[in-house]
């Protein structure tokens, strides 16, 4: 591994990459340590110590809530953009063709809807959050809250431009490299809380080792699904061109277990955070109370139902929009290829679509599994201290095993061994 990376820092262009993004890590870090004027921050800590829709909110934001800084919202109203122009574009036919058949020109059209999505979100959440932390305001005077609403709106589309220029100029996917940043961030402070509270014998050393045990199995569980794959064969056909024979060689189409990634549980992270947001805006605390405060809170059992469809929902959802079978089929058809024993054109498409339905339902679940039995877990062992969970680990481990597949993919260009064998 570490030839590797000393084979990487040689090449140019992808020690520039790594270094960009590691520049932009320290940025982003420096933004959740820039306070928004006008507020009791202490106040604001002590209230998100407590956990829940905060605490979540807090983690996302690697400890920007916490601090009340300009970055609190961190990617979060930039995913919820896209959660609903991804749902839009299944319903309206406009978006279906731009996604389908705009090529550049439609993606550039998408990207810059859900930049003016994102903006519009940003406001109503930041307003949100004012709505929460209002009682901690220096004063309520119009200017004052309307300084504070300006700069989470502003912070929230300055990480959006940085997830933008990290995808871009950096290595992997900034807006999942921001939000892995910000996990990573918190589990020095989790795991020094929990052994503080071992010490003091409010956690028990069977509590802590079972946790860390269950960490241990939970990333081998986590890479054996990501790096899982259904092999389906594919046989070109021989071609005579001239005085050259092409084709006749056998190769697989590899059809990943996980091919939506860890997006499915970021978005169904994110759309659990969205009625705590709502529920400010009400006068009545009834819909927090009953409502959102028990889809927010992951050791009550309707978080971690809910959260285990939506899970397998957007893993569902994710492939069937971004994995074609019929523009397969139909690649296949032009380029002499086919399935052996299976006709082709809409046979082989109705044939691919099986074997991803076969493999994405027991993903989906097992993924759905992994993300709600370390919640559960930490309610009967009572591991409150540690600040990630089930839904952080599989983030964490998805976004490092994507990361690494594109440096892969940097280092089979120069001829380098990589990471994987």
């Amino acid at each position: 591994m570490f030839e590797t990376l000393r084979r990487a820092f040689r090449l140019p262009d992808l020690r520039n990459r790594i270094l960009f993004t590691l520049m932009m890590f320290v940025v982003i870090r420096l933004g959740t340590y820039i306070p928004v004027p006008g507020i009791d921050r202490a106040a604001v800590a002590q209230l998100v110590g407590k956990g829940g829709f905060l605490g979540l909110l807090d983690l996302f934001s690697g400890g920007g809530v916490a601090n009340f800084a300009i970055f609190s919202l961190s990617v979060l109203p930039y995913i919820n953009a896209s959660i609903i122009i991804e749902l839009l574009g299944s319903v309206i036919p406009a978006l279906q063709e731009l996604r389908k058949e705009g090529g550049k020109e439609g993606q550039r059209k998408i990207a810059k809807y859900t930049r003016y999505l994102t903006l519009g979100l940003a406001i109503i959440e930041s307003f949100g959050i004012l709505a929460i932390f209002q009682q901690y305001l220096s004063s309520t005077g119009f200017f004052v809250k309307l300084l504070i609403v300006l700069s989470l709106t502003a912070g929230a589309y300055i990480v959006l431009w940085l997830g933008e220029v990290m995808t871009e100029r950096g290595i992997g996917n900034g807006v999942s490299l921001i939000i892995f940043s910000g996990i990573v961030s918190r589990i020095p402070v989790g795991v020094a809380q929990a052994f503080r509270l071992t010490q003091a014998k409010s956690l028990s050393v069977l509590g802590l080792v079972g946790g860390i045990l269950g960490a241990i199995a939970l990333l081998l569980l986590v890479l054996f699904a990501y790096e899982g794959e259904r092999k389906v064969p594919v046989q070109y056909a021989k071609r005579i061109v001239g005085r050259k024979v092409y084709g006749g060689q056998s190769t697989y189409i590899p059809l990943k277990l996980v091919q939506a990634g860890v997006l499915p549980i970021i978005f169904a992270s994110t759309v659990l955070m969205f009625p705590a947001t709502v529920s400010q805006f009400w006068s009545t605390s009834w819909f927090y109370v009953n409502i959102a405060e028990p889809l927010t809170k992951s050791t009550t059992l309707t978080h971690n139902v809910v959260f285990f469809f939506l899970i397998i929902f957007f893993t569902y959802f994710y492939t069937e929009i971004t994995y074609d079978p019929t523009k397969i089929a139909d690649d296949l058809k032009k380029y002499g290829g086919y399935v052996p024993g299976v006709r082709p054109g809409e046979a082989t498409a109705h044939y691919i679509k099986n074997v991803l339905d076969r493999i994405v339902l027991p993903t989906a679940i097992f993924l759905a599994f992994l993300a709600i039995v370390p919640n559960i877990a930490m309610r009967n062992l009572q591991i409150s201290a540690f600040a990630f969970g089930g839904t952080s680990l599989l983030i964490i481990i998805g976004v490092a095993l994507e990361t690494v597949r594109e440096i892969e993919a940097y280092m089979m260009m120069r001829h380098y061994k990589g990471f994987m064998k």
